[in-house]
């Protein structure tokens, strides 16, 4: 067991390591209150005097000392390694999101939770959203340029169904890398990829050994020369707003700025939003929201980019 010395922390530190403690202790009450010895496997026994679990249980459950555990609770001052935080994190039944909350108010590092994405929930409302942007193309995508949804005008910008990956969903930088001149959406081709690229790399470092990253990387890699190139750039970027000119067979060339907003409930997650540039691409905007979606010469598939 080790204590903090306050005496070596900043003049500005104590206040700030004083209220995260009084924050952890509250917390770690009001997890141990709504857990009831059943739900652990233990016997309820008698005269509980408040709900939930006690101190010696949790303590019990996690495999730590009573007194450490009643001090780290009571917000003394206290160190925590990672694998105790966890090991009561782990007593208290607490999901990803809680977790993590924890490891905050512990001060301690993170790295010890498992590094696999949370499964991915989109509210049934984000579809809604998305088509009352229209004319506006919209969807939403995840840091690896996954389309999770979108709206008929992005469908008929980009022509969706043409040129997916292997496991059946549109990405679209393997749209802008794979697509052939007859189909790719993009006249700034040249300008647009770097910066994607870019971007993709910036997500990457977040998730570098994650098996969903290292294979969605060496596929790419695999299928495209200049990929490789760019990757081996080491350049990073921001998802920031840029303009984009697209190519579309119907309504010619359109300038449009890619927006992109957060979306807190969906970690890494982003509505991208692309705005007319000019009066003109606002018309053709329109034009192409009243097109059946696609007008595109030819499937994609049909010259060797499946």
């Amino acid at each position: 067991m080790t204590i903090v010395d306050d005496h070596t922390v900043t003049p500005a530190g104590p206040r700030r390591q004083d209220r995260r403690r009084t924050e952890l202790a509250r917390y770690l009450k009001a997890c141990r209150a709504r857990i009831t010895p059943e739900d652990v496997g233990l016997p309820p026994g008698l005269r509980r005097r408040t709900p939930g679990l006690r101190r010696e249980e949790v303590a019990q459950l996690a495999g730590v000392g009573v007194t450490w555990y009643t001090w780290l609770e009571q917000g003394r001052p206290i160190n925590a390694s990672e694998q105790v935080v966890l090991a009561v994190a782990r007593a208290l039944r607490l999901d990803g999101t809680e977790r993590k909350h924890l490891f905050r108010l512990a001060g301690v590092s993170a790295a010890t939770l498992p590094s696999g994405p949370e499964p991915l929930v989109l509210d049934p409302s984000t579809q809604v959203i998305l088509d009352a942007l229209a004319p506006l193309p919209a969807a939403v995508s995840n840091t690896r340029f996954d389309v999770l949804l979108y709206n008929r005008p992005y469908e008929s910008l980009f022509g969706t169904n043409r040129v997916r990956t292997d496991t059946g969903r549109f990405n679209s930088i393997w749209c802008t890398l794979l697509a052939p001149p007859c189909c790719n959406p993009f006249l700034n081709r040249e300008e647009a990829l770097p910066r994607m690229v870019a971007v993709l790399r910036s997500a990457y470092g977040k998730h570098v050994g994650e098996p969903a990253w290292e294979e969605h990387v060496q596929k790419l890699s695999a299928r495209s020369a200049l990929f490789r190139e760019l990757w081996e750039r080491q350049e990073v970027a921001p998802p920031e707003t840029w303009l984009r000119v697209f190519n579309h067979p119907k309504v010619g060339a359109v300038r449009l700025n890619a927006s992109y907003l957060t979306m807190p409930g969906v970690p890494e997650t982003y509505v991208v939003v692309y705005v007319p540039e000019g009066a003109q691409d606002r018309e053709r905007i329109v034009q192409l929201s009243a097109l059946p979606p696609g007008g595109w010469l030819r499937p994609c598939h049909q010259s060797g980019y499946e």
